[in-house]
């Protein structure tokens, strides 16, 4: 029969131990007189002792745990850099091998080789053993598009066949989308899938919060509501923080920067620049974040005469414009690579964004590219079109 452990209080192990370092008995003499084992006191004096600077410094405790949280972010950045970057290679790796045509592959067999035999080699390449001595009639169209179809994926690699068929039509292939899928399929290509960016802003209790203002609201021109939050990236030196601003409508980018400090001095920067360049959205739709709830921010807002709406707490879907866009940079372009600095990450998103506003296909637009669509928008339902569109350029 198991014997029973006994449990002791905190008052009781704070008042042996306090005795304990007076140095006036022995552990023996204590631990007799209270009835319990002196190894028991060897430990509650031990984890006193340890745990002493936490009771003395609070601060840095708190400090300590603050710190833990950042590694920890780090760490899931890292990893999700490491898995989209392998995930491309891979893909990449084997739909070179799978789109090899029959003459290619022929080329590969090593018949001398006595590690791994003919048939074998044959049967990890997929290639029938009678067609090494077969001469294929070549389609040279065929070729020329499924090299095409491979030059696309290694450029975009988060693009679906809906998009790459977009794309090859753009570029002057006539081509069914489902050949373009089937040609992908047996190229072995899938879409690199995307990774959840975390959150970032905090709220400030002292600030003022205002409602969300979009829930049922029937989006349709572009300036009717833009969006705004940041989110981080880890670079070689370090964290820096990116903010940017999005037409909800088009879902183009219409400013943004990136700072070492996440304040709100990179959150007016940003403002400033897309008022300055795109006139003022009839809707500012925010996070609860300190930057965004700060006097500065809301008042710059409210003098310029825009409804403030804001999200839900701990509703990050409230702002899924956002969310989405942090989510293609971060897969199509940031976790594919490594930066060694800020500049480097500057010039490196500059020309992200100039693709993701000018050339990329958007399946929620019909294939259309953001800024295409807010300028359409605004020549239609906005007469001072014309000399914003000559502001711009």
């Amino acid at each position: 029969m198991s014997r029973k452990m006994t449990k002791y209080s905190t008052e009781l192990k704070t008042r042996l131990v306090l005795e304990v370092l007076k140095n006036e008995k022995t552990l023996n003499e204590i631990a007799s007189e209270n009835n319990i084992i002196p190894k028991n006191l060897q430990n509650w004096k031990a984890t006193f002792l340890a745990n002493a600077e936490i009771a003395m410094e609070p601060a840095k405790a708190v400090k300590e745990y603050k710190d833990k949280i950042i590694e920890l972010e780090e760490k899931n950045d890292n990893y999700a850099k490491v898995v989209g970057k392998m995930t491309v290679e891979l893909e990449w790796a084997t739909g070179k091998l799978e789109s090899l045509d029959l003459y290619e592959k022929r080329v590969i067999i090593e018949s001398e080789l006595t590690t791994i035999s003919v048939s074998r080699q044959c049967e990890l390449i997929s290639l029938n053993r009678s067609s090494l001595y077969y001469e294929p009639v070549v389609n040279e169209t065929k070729i020329a598009l499924k090299k095409h179809i491979d030059t696309i994926f290694e450029a975009i690699p988060v693009y679906g066949y809906l998009k790459v068929h977009q794309q090859l039509k753009e570029d002057g292939y006539d081509v069914c989308a489902n050949t373009v899928a089937a040609y992908r399929k047996e190229a072995g290509f899938k879409a690199v899938l995307a990774v959840r960016p975390i959150h970032l802003t905090q709220p400030d209790k002292q600030h003022p919060k205002f409602s969300y203002k979009l829930r049922g609201l029937d989006i349709i021109r572009a300036n009717q509501v833009w969006s705004t939050d940041i989110t981080y990236i880890k670079i070689n030196g370090g964290m820096v923080y990116l903010a940017a601003i999005i037409d909800w409508y088009s879902k183009a980018v219409l400013a943004w920067k990136i700072s070492n400090t996440m304040d709100t001095a990179l959150v007016m920067d940003v403002l400033h620049e897309a008022l300055s360049m795109y006139g003022k959205p009839e809707i500012f739709n925010t996070d609860q974040g300190s930057q965004y709830t700060s006097h500065l921010h809301t008042q710059t807002l409210i003098d310029n005469g825009i409804i403030i709406s804001m999200d839900g707490k701990g509703r990050a879907t409230d702002n899924i414009c956002v969310e989405r866009f942090w989510r293609s940079a971060k897969c199509e372009r940031i976790y594919l690579n490594e930066y060694s600095s800020i500049a480097e990450l500057k010039k490196d998103t500059k020309d992200y964004i100039d693709f993701y506003n000018h050339k990329r296909f958007h399946q929620t637009l019909e294939y259309k590219k953001p800024m295409n669509v807010y300028y359409e928008s605004l020549k239609i339902n906005n007469k001072d079109y014309i000399k914003l569109a000559e502001d711009v350029a």
